[in-house]
């Protein structure tokens, strides 16, 4: 990471420079202000001061509200205008074992301590309720860990009236309720404090003394974890994970020593942490993280490793392949443009100290974990950084890996094709375009927060702000899916406009990468007149509001018929749409259908004829 944040985290040095790594990270450009409200059941000036460092080290910079000492509930459940004014984006509660009311004592039955349990996960209901009710943003919730004494001894994790028992039923209730719950996002502290050590974890004379919960060295920690939660929902984590292959998918290096020569498998302990460790980078593919390959390496040789018995990784796991003798800076620049996707969206691992700090040097947009070179410990570092943290898996997630690993046979496809259009043609496109649908919006919310190139204005919205668009007669708001001869490629495209007397104001326009250059965007276009009109719209406004990574789109409108109105507040470009007169759809290569749930006429845009 950047500006001396590094993993493994040094609690030490974090909190002695804390003040100094502020100031130079509150140099960085371009960054995302985003109002956090931190409710705490224990001191939080430390954690408030940790999360900073993080979330800025990631390109955000958090304005906090930060409750007095144990007003949490007071702070929500009560008239609070502070709060109200400071309106956050963001709410954080910071609470541990030590804010639970009541256990159970051991003259109470199994009625009574079952009575207890429920009380106790109805008052954070409640909590739950009017954060969503008033506010209407994310919330984090701290679960607990497990108490720091065993009045039962082993019997504690199994009597109902055990302190143990009694959290561990708290925290299964707590998960069932952020499954249901969209806004509802847990920060496992529970198992923070397990790997960390309970006794570390908790500094009785620290509690005492100042009312902090935890020990000094656990509070990054935690904050470290809160901080990757809020970039999951604000589309900041990472896409690809490159990977060298020789002495970091197996060992030894197979140019020298053959496909009999390398280490992958169970024979030894060596070769079985080698596959332990695919085995683990397997399982980050299946929920949706491209993987690939940058090595040094002859590219026959290279492939050929994947063609061991032992491998649990194969070539086609991999959506890019980069193996010759280029610097690997170069390579990593060919990945990202390949797959068309920023290089910030990379983290690089290798076991070459000389590689990383090349890669750092050259390329310090790309993320590089100092993994050290022992394949033991490999696991445990990139687990514990957060790289890819999530806040929800869809059905997008599980098949991204093979939407990118399919765009290598359209890029083959395309060079056999003279005319640009004849290819288009060839892919035999299909969309479904139709309003949003609640089997959909993780998707929706997940392309919004994650896509920055094709994206007119970077708006960001949470589920429970699309909920609230949902069925809204306000609002114009559509997906588009499409699917080629080369397979599905899933949920791509969201437009969302809102409708204010007789106009429609595009709020957000935005496309994934992997799909440009197709001409969904005039499919899409094609449906939202198609809706303005069945609305009597006389204009639709656009928006193109400059970012780092969007200069793709700052022609957009213009391509699609709209003239310049002149500049907005926000250093951006405005534009309108004249809707008198007839209209010429622009889609010729794409048959578009509406969403197969929805009858006719239901969803915005489902008038429109194919094209």
């Amino acid at each position: 990471m950047a500006h001396g944040i590094r993993y493994p985290l040094d609690a030490g040095f974090l909190l002695r420079n804390k003040r100094s790594l502020r100031r130079t990270l509150l140099q960085s450009q371009g960054l995302l202000e985003k109002r956090i409200a931190i409710l705490g059941g224990s001191t939080t000036a430390e954690v408030k001061d940790m999360l900073e460092l993080f979330l800025l080290n990631d390109g955000i910079k958090p304005i906090f509200y930060e409750s007095e000492y144990n007003r949490y509930y007071e702070d929500l459940m009560f008239p609070n205008p502070a709060l109200e004014q400071f309106a956050p984006e963001l709410i954080y509660l910071h609470t541990s074992n030590v804010n639970i009311t009541r256990y159970p004592s051991l003259k109470d039955g199994e009625t009574e301590a079952e009575a207890l349990l429920a009380a106790e996960l109805a008052r954070f209901r409640a909590l739950w309720d009017k954060a969503a009710e008033q506010y209407n943003c994310p919330i984090i919730q701290n679960n607990f860990e497990l108490p720091h004494h065993r009045g039962l001894g082993n019997l504690d994790a199994y009597d109902l009236r055990g302190r143990s028992r009694f959290i561990s039923a708290l925290n299964s209730h707590f998960a069932e309720e952020a499954r249901r719950r969209t806004s509802l996002h847990l920060n496992d502290i529970n198992y923070l404090s397990a790997w960390f050590g309970l006794e570390r974890w908790y500094d009785k004379a620290l509690w005492h003394s100042y009312k902090y919960a935890m020990s000094s060295d656990a509070v990054p920690l935690l904050a470290d974890s809160a901080a990757s939660i809020i970039k999951a929902i604000l589309g900041k984590t990472r896409k690809c994970l490159v990977l060298d292959l020789d002495n970091t998918l197996w060992g030894g290096a197979i140019g020298e020593q053959g496909l009999e020569g390398i280490r992958i498998g169970k024979e030894t302990p060596e070769a079985e942490a080698y596959t332990e460790f695919q085995q683990y980078i397997r399982r980050l593919r299946e929920r949706g993280v491209i993987l690939a390959v940058c090595s040094k390496n002859d590219p026959a040789n290279a492939q050929l490793g994947f063609a061991h018995p032992d491998s649990v990784l194969k070539l086609e796991d991999f959506s890019a392949f980069q193996a010759n003798w280029e610097p690997k800076p170069e390579n990593l620049r060919a990945i990202a443009a390949s797959l068309n996707i920023g290089m910030d969206s990379l983290v690089f691992v290798d076991d070459s100290p000389m590689e990383r700090e090349l890669v750092q040097s050259q390329a310090p947009e790309v993320a590089v974990p100092q993994i050290g070179n022992d394949v033991t410990h490999y696991i445990s570092t990139l687990d514990k950084i957060g790289y890819f943290e999530t806040v929800s898996v869809s059905s997008d997630d599980l098949s991204r890996s093979t939407f990118y690993a399919k765009n290598s046979a359209r890029l083959s496809q395309q060079n056999k094709f003279a005319d640009y259009a004849e290819f288009l043609r060839s892919l035999e496109m299909k969309a479904e375009i139709a309003a949003f649908s609640p089997l959909y919006l993780d998707r929706i919310t997940q392309l919004i927060n994650k896509t920055n190139q094709f994206n007119v204005t970077t708006r960001r919205y949470t589920k429970s702000e699309l909920e609230d668009i949902l069925g809204n007669e306000d609002f114009v708001a559509l997906y588009g899916r499409l699917t080629d001869k080369f397979g599905d490629n899933g949920l791509v495209s969201v437009m969302i406009g809102e409708v204010r007397s007789s106009q429609i104001h595009i709020d957000l326009w935005l496309m994934s990468c992997r799909v440009l250059k197709r001409g969904m965007e005039d499919a899409m276009f094609d449906r939202f007149v198609a809706a303005a009109r069945s609305r009597d719209v006389t204009a639709i406004h656009g928006y193109f509001n400059p970012t780092a990574k969007n200069a793709m789109v700052s022609g957009l409108f213009e391509l699609m018929g709209f003239t310049s109105t002149g500049k907005t507040d926000f250093g951006g470009t405005a534009w309108r749409f004249n809707m008198e007169g007839s209209y010429t759809p622009r889609n010729h290569f794409i048959e578009v259908t509406h969403d197969p749930r929805q009858t006719p006429g239901q969803a915005d845009g489902n008038r429109a004829g194919h094209p």
